[in-house]
């Protein structure tokens, strides 16, 4: 499958290190991540050559071309957002993972639309049990988790 990873580029990228964690894991796991340079330290100067809309084009191809897309969400991002509400209104399933005890936007934990599963994980043992959790219901069903499946 094709996954598209969401996390914060402009934001507080304090949860970096388990960005690269949770998309070692779904490329271990032989899926492709077209969004991998989320998890690079000079993300921000790699994408300086490209415009606004040249990100928001390529952004939105990778999200239509994937199958799923798995978002950590601990830190708000106006970007992330979007993106999972892209990928919902495309019939995308979303994965939001959150560090317990982080404060998430009610946004993300009222939203009830078709698709999407918000969970809270306690450490990266389990972000990456949850992604496995995920994934393996998209891999075997083709079938798009409910909102209350969380």
């Amino acid at each position: 499958m094709q996954v598209y990873f969401a996390g914060t580029i402009m934001g507080e990228r304090t949860h970096v290190a388990t960005f690269r964690r949770i998309v070692a894991h779904i490329q271990s796991r032989g899926h492709t991540v077209p969004t991998v340079h989320v998890t690079r330290d000079n993300v921000l100067d790699e994408e300086a050559a490209n415009t606004p809309q040249q990100v928001y084009e390529r952004d939105v191809a990778w999200i239509r071309a994937s199958d799923c897309l798995v978002a950590e969400v601990s830190t708000p991002s106006l970007g992330v957002g979007y993106e999972i509400c892209y990928a919902l209104t495309h019939g995308k399933p979303v994965l939001c993972l959150y560090q317990q005890g982080r404060p998430l936007s009610k946004m993300i934990l009222g939203c009830t639309e078709p698709g999407i599963t918000v969970r809270a994980y306690a450490d990266e043992a389990e972000a990456l049990a949850l992604v496995d959790e995920f994934l393996s219901r998209q891999s075997a069903s083709g079938e798009q988790p409910s909102a209350t499946d969380g």
